[in-house]
């Protein structure tokens, strides 16, 4: 079945979206968030505009991708990844998984569970069941229902492709640990907030929550910046 992908040898790509919004819509944003909030806004005043952060471009590449860097550090991640692009041809899509033999997949670094994923997500979306072409036409809860049906695929990880690959503006992932340790550290919390709290913590910042999300990381760059510096001071 090769509607929901196209053409049997074609990636799935996304419609072309800018990696951030028009300086306009981020002044807006910035004023909006830091209209709601105090110390967000004396935040992003100190921390300046934020880095670019570039898209796949592609939503089955962008998924595989996130599923092979699952708990692995950056250089690993990226050795196993470019050898399963290897193994599969040089492409990465669904039909090329598919036409991959599980051990071959092995033979790359995967694990069996990241092996069982990749395919899982190669014939879910071939199958219609996580219609990849459809995605950037469906609201954010639903796209998080559909991917959250794929192996391997928590809601953080959708959160994730929403925020970076698709680009929308109010996704809020009270469960990552960075943006409740950024939130703590921006607001001079004695101690890190729960994801219950910080989930109305966000209502203010309603339609804009992805920059604040985007900025509680940043905040943690932030700091391990100053004491890796620090330290090398310190020496």
């Amino acid at each position: 079945m090769a509607g929901w992908l196209g053409a049997e040898s074609k990636p799935c790509r996304l419609p072309s979206v800018p990696l951030t919004a028009s300086r306009l819509d981020i002044a807006a944003a910035v004023a909006h968030v830091s209209a709601a909030d105090p110390q967000m806004a004396a935040f992003i005043e100190r921390a300046g505009q934020l880095e670019e952060r570039p898209r796949e471009g592609d939503a089955f590449a962008s998924l595989a991708r996130a599923i092979v860097y699952q708990q692995l550090a950056g250089r690993a991640a990226a050795a196993i990844h470019r050898r399963t692009v290897e193994a599969i041809g040089g492409l990465m899509t669904a039909q090329a998984v598919l036409a991959t033999p599980y051990e071959q997949l092995r033979e790359a670094g995967l694990s069996g569970a990241k092996a069982a994923s990749l395919l899982d997500l190669a014939t879910k979306s071939s199958d219609g069941t996580v219609p990849l072409h459809e995605l950037p036409g469906l609201e954010d809860d639903e796209i998080i229902r559909r991917l959250v049906q794929v192996r391997g695929i928590g809601r953080w990880t959708a959160e994730m492709f929403l925020l970076f690959e698709l680009v929308r503006p109010d996704v809020w992932p009270v469960d990552d640990l960075g943006v409740r340790h950024g939130w703590s550290l921006i607001h001079s919390m004695a101690e890190m907030i729960k994801p219950r709290a910080l989930a109305a913590e966000g209502d203010r910042f309603r339609p804009q929550r992805s920059l604040v999300a985007r900025y509680c990381w940043q905040a943690v760059h932030i700091q391990r910046a100053g004491s890796a510096a620090a330290g090398t001071g310190a020496g």
